[in-house]
């Protein structure tokens, strides 16, 4: 704890910003850390690798890291877990059982007052130590988003991935992204997925949980700059607790979502009195394009005997599970 202690202030002295990853070597054929893989992360020169979020943790110690920069990003698709600490100490001579249970207890007083006054100075709510102190050792809580932005760990409103290319049976690009409900006690899902029907068409899918609360018809829209939008239809399909938006992208509208920065996702709803409420937001487009010219190769070719497309494509079915699987760590 000490040590990790020690590493955040480093990071808060040099206004550092953290986030969570890991580094996927792909000349590894099978784990990242087994013995053929570390020969390779570990010979002479640069070793090409990829950084993923996907199923990345940052849990016992690395989370009081983590809590050192002034800038903190946990994705979506990443987790950060937490703790309480346990006290190891080598006894020398017989001392009597009473003394060292009394020296016990004083040392975990002690870390546990450390341990306050570091989470008090990193910024984040003492709400935080009074939950860590509730986990035993031998376990582990994953933070929920809406623990993350409660504490003050990470307060984006809209946390949100890079768009990644999946390589599935059909491969396809995702994006994840969390919006933060009025009450900032939840946050809803959301999902974005490009898929490549042929050399001259795609197919974005919007995936989202379902407001119950929302009333009236709407519609949405994804615009990239002024000129180029993409309007989903109508009618949403229902899938579980999600709903489904789903449309083709022209050849310009594609080339025009690959270049901008920025994408804009708009929603229309009507209200009672017949007029509309528009609301907007903007997405991140880092990821995007290289993920698409991966994406391209594996296109199937114009056919004059193609079928029409399917308004959803075979992997419609949500798998929005965000969170990595969680497991103690020593």
């Amino acid at each position: 704890m000490e040590q990790s202690y020690a590493i955040a202030r480093l990071l808060r002295a040099r206004k550092a910003t953290a986030r969570v990853g890991r580094t996927i070597v792909p000349a590894c054929s099978g784990k990242q850390v087994d013995a053929e893989c570390l020969k390779i992360k570990a010979a002479r020169g640069e070793v090409e690798a990829e950084l993923t979020t996907r199923n990345a943790m940052c849990n016992s110690a690395c989370a009081y890291v983590f809590l050192g920069a002034t800038t903190r990003e946990v994705a979506p698709d990443a987790a950060m877990a937490v703790h309480s600490s346990r006290l190891t100490f080598v006894i020398h001579g017989h001392p009597p059982p009473q003394a060292v249970a009394e020296y016990r207890q004083r040392q975990m007083v002690s870390a546990d007052r450390d341990r306050a006054a570091f989470v008090a100075a990193m910024g984040i709510k003492r709400e935080f130590n009074d939950l860590i102190r509730t986990v035993k050792f031998e376990n582990v809580h994953a933070l929920t988003r809406a623990e993350l932005y409660r504490f003050g760990i990470d307060t984006r409103p809209r946390p949100e991935t890079l768009w990644t290319l999946e390589k599935d049976v059909r491969p396809y690009i995702r994006k994840i992204a969390l919006e933060k409900k009025r009450d900032g006690a939840a946050f809803r899902l959301m999902e974005w997925r490009l898929f490549c029907e042929h050399k001259d068409r795609a197919r974005l899918m919007y995936v989202r949980e379902v407001d119950e609360t929302a009333a009236g018809k709407r519609t949405v829209v994804m615009t990239a700059g002024a000129d180029q939008s993409v309007t989903f239809g109508k009618s949403p399909a229902r899938i579980g607790k999600y709903e489904v938006w789903s449309d083709a992208i022209a050849p310009d509208a594609l080339k025009a979502v690959l270049a901008a920065p920025h994408l804009q996702v708009g929603e229309t709803a009507s209200t009672p009195d017949g007029k509309a409420d528009l609301t907007t937001f903007d997405i991140d487009t880092t990821g995007l394009e290289p993920a698409w010219m991966q994406l391209q190769a594996s296109c199937p070719a114009v056919t004059t005997t193609a079928k029409p497309a399917r308004r959803l494509p075979a992997a419609a079915s949500p798998n929005v599970n965000a969170a990595p699987p969680i497991s103690p760590s020593p």
